[in-house]
């Protein structure tokens, strides 16, 4: 692939890319699913999600690394993907799967702005399962910007919502508990899951395409049980597609790309301007839902918006050389952790 593309270096129009997607994946998923009184199930929008990476990597995987001839290369395709240590990818394709529907019930519950900031909540967890898991070590700075994103969060849910009606506040108080248990758990899951693959990926020699081929294959059997056990009766009643707008689809494919991008940005990109992209997709964000849904931007809000922001880029500075440890590999990045890392 080259390095540019239009005349313009790869790795500052992926790093573009990201910031409009990160920037307006929450808010098309929200919009999606306030649009309309009926409501889709969200259950059938993650399996088309995943559905859609599976194809997308092997599309990639073929046409980059693998060569296609015959039907004994239809076989060999077959044994790489399924063979030896490829069910390791359950584990991480369940975990992504139950991710992925609790961001469409926090984005159900939250406005896009407290939601986007309080997701990069993902960065602590991931940090902390790769130093207890992966042994990984991180310089005082890095400790620092975990702590002021922490603060930040914390901050942010101090907004005022005392221009609430008071019918209304023990109502919007239990939907606001119950979007940022789901954002806890989704970041939670995203940071174990993160740091298992990135595990699996440092143990093999296979490449991160197949990886992500077996990933997401794997995860259309967690998706599936998920539109049986959550929406089954629903669905058998109204339809699969019942409720689906184009806003839907605008949700499912930009969730899909979305990974696909990160994919792109850690290649040809450093973590400095990766922090730098989230942190723009973070200000974006606000000032959509400030556009778009009326969102209230408070002074508690702004300051701890800004926190996360400089932690964010903070956590993305280079470590000093001479502390780092020599053993320790690349990060990895799986496309299932679209708009999270």
């Amino acid at each position: 692939m080259a390095d540019t593309y239009f005349g313009i270096p790869i790795k500052y129009l992926s790093l573009l890319i990201l910031v409009v997607q990160n920037s307006l994946l929450v808010i098309v998923m929200r919009y999606s699913r306030i649009v309309s009184s009926i409501k889709y199930y969200s259950s059938t929008a993650v399996f088309f999600c995943e559905l859609f990476k599976l194809i997308v990597c092997l599309i990639v995987y073929l046409k980059y690394e693998f060569t296609f001839v015959n039907l004994n290369s239809f076989k060999t395709l077959f044994g790489l993907v399924f063979s030896g240590d490829s069910w390791k990818m359950v584990i991480p394709a369940f975990l992504y799967t139950i991710q992925n529907n609790l961001q469409y019930a926090a984005v159900s519950l939250l406005d896009p702005a407290t939601f986007q900031v309080s997701y990069q909540l993902k960065i602590l967890t991931t940090a902390l399962f790769s130093v207890i898991i992966l042994r990984k070590y991180l310089d005082l700075t890095k400790w620092l910007s975990l702590i002021l994103l922490t603060l930040g969060v914390a901050i942010v849910q101090l907004q005022s919502v005392t221009d609430t009606p008071s019918s209304q506040k023990e109502t919007d108080s239990l939907q606001r508990f119950r979007g940022l248990l789901a954002v806890a758990v989704a970041c939670v899951i995203s940071g174990l899951a993160g740091v298992y693959f990135e595990l699996v990926l440092k143990s093999s020699s296979k490449s991160l395409w197949l990886r992500n081929v077996q990933l997401s294959f794997y995860s259309l059997l967690p998706a599936v049980l998920g539109i049986i056990f959550t929406d089954g009766s629903g669905i058998a009643e109204n339809g699969f597609f019942y409720g689906y707008t184009s806003w839907t689809v605008g949700s499912i494919l930009c969730q899909s790309v979305g990974g696909i991008i990160v994919a792109v940005v850690v290649k040809y990109a450093d973590n400095i301007l990766k922090g730098f992209a989230t942190s723009l997709s973070i200000i974006l964000s606000c000032l959509l839902s400030v556009w778009i849904f009326d969102f209230e931007l408070s002074l508690m809000f702004a300051i701890g918006a800004s926190v996360v922001i400089y932690s964010t880029y903070l956590y993305g500075q280079p470590s000093e050389p001479s502390k780092q440890r020599t053993s320790e590999a690349p990060d990895y990045v799986p496309l299932q952790t679209t708009s999270r890392s």
